[in-house]
């Protein structure tokens, strides 16, 4: 299973009023086709049909304050938290239950304290390209949504894994493509995808471990001057 990743986006987060209850939390957790900013070697932008497969197969989707367990506010299967796709990204609605964190963050909000929305997701599917500056750029085409939060920290996570989609992409190491200049990532990446065998690319490995030490990259020229 694919690790989890964490993902912010800075649109401000509103409470409502509601005749009953504590009030309902909404948000976007995520904007389509914003490029983000740099996580650690590429940037990230969110096709507008990455959730759809996600919510139409109903995964089971949690509402957390800061991600944590320990501060549930709703959830999809019990009906307190609703999902929507429009024209913006994905929208939630979350109904604040009568807990001390539900209490707490309708303080928040209401003070306007919480100004920052996110959402947990493994991915299924993306494809790297570049920016008109040359910069790597990774787009999510599919997702499994896990968890929408809003959030007092803003920052990234850890974004090891989005590096490892790049780095399986390429037939690299993670540290190789952090230490591989953009220039060279991208005419790796517009190099026509290599087809052989993990054992035909370890048998090349072999044959020419001792005059090229880095080996990926290496393999990589091969595939760009067509030997």
């Amino acid at each position: 299973m694919r690790d989890l990743e964490l993902r912010h986006i800075s649109l401000p987060v509103e409470f409502r009023e509601t005749p009953s209850g504590l009030g309902t939390l909404s948000g976007y957790a995520s904007v389509f086709n914003r490029l983000s900013q740099n996580l650690g070697g590429f940037v990230e932008r969110v096709d507008p049909v990455a959730f759809n497969k996600s919510l139409a197969d109903q995964v089971p989707v949690l509402a957390r304050y800061n991600h944590d367990d320990n501060h549930l506010l709703g959830t999809s299967e019990g009906g307190t938290l609703t999902l929507e796709v429009d024209g913006t990204g994905l929208r939630y609605d979350v109904a604040l239950p009568d807990t001390s964190s539900g209490r707490d963050v309708r303080e928040l909000a209401k003070r306007g304290d919480l100004r920052y929305s996110s959402f947990a997701f493994r991915t299924v599917a993306d494809d790297w390209d570049f920016t008109p500056e040359g910069f790597p750029m990774r787009t999510l085409l599919a997702v499994q949504l896990v968890d929408v939060a809003p959030v007092n920290n803003p920052a990234y996570r850890d974004t090891t894994t989005g590096l490892r989609s790049l780095a399986d992409r390429l037939h690299m190491e993670v540290s190789e493509v952090r230490d591989t200049a953009p220039e060279e990532l991208r005419k790796l990446l517009l190099a026509p995808i290599d087809s052989r065998t993990d054992e035909e690319r370890a048998e090349e490995e072999r044959g020419q471990g001792e005059t090229h030490p880095n080996l990926s990259l290496y393999r990589r020229r091969l595939d760009l001057s067509g030997v």
